[in-house]
Formats: C-alpha cells, structure tokens, sequence
C-alpha cells in the first residue's frame, strides 16, 4: 500500500513538472485601473490556485473555531457529570439474594 502511495505522489509530481515545462510562456494578467501583471503561466496558475486555498481555508475557520468551542464545553459538563457521579455513586448491591422464609 505504501509503495503505491509514494508511486501515485511520484506520478502527480512528474505529471505536475511536465505541465509546468511546457507552459513557460509569458502571460499578462489585467487588474483594474490598467495595471496588468506578467509571468509564466505556470506562476499565474500557482499563485491563483494558493490564493484559492488560502481563502477556503479561511472560511473554515469560523466553523472550526465553533467546533472547538463545543468540544470544550461538552468536556467541561463531562467532567462535571463524572463528578457527580463519584459523589452519588453507592456501594455495589450483595449478590446474595435475600432469604424467604
């Protein structure tokens, strides 16, 4: 299994590689008020697909923090129940049953 992982990693990088060979030529990429950037298309690609991660990484990060969040309250009444618990918990019932006479 693992050799298969590490040829499938091969096999996108050199996949990747040759994508990114063949794909030197300059492009120009026009932002607003006529300012206009020139790179290899393979930089433009690469900047825009991180800028991309970036911001869906960002948006995740409300929710990650509002899973966080629960996760420590749901351990702190947890702890609490466990507390409770130990203070009411009896002595085990005898497992002699009673005599009927």
């Amino acid at each position: 299994m693992r050799a298969l992982l590490w040829a499938s990693r091969i096999f996108i990088f050199l996949f990747l590689f040759a994508f990114a060979i063949k794909n030197t030529d300059h492009v120009s990429v026009r932002f607003f008020f006529d300012a206009a950037w020139q790179a290899p298309l393979v930089i433009v690609v690469l900047a825009f697909f991180a800028g991309g991660a970036l911001l869906g990484a960002l948006s995740l990060l409300g929710t990650i923090f509002g899973l966080r969040r629960e996760v420590a309250r749901l351990r702190r009444d947890l702890k609490q129940v466990q507390a409770a618990m130990a203070i009411h918990q009896t002595t085990p019932f005898s497992t002699q049953s009673p005599s009927i006479q």
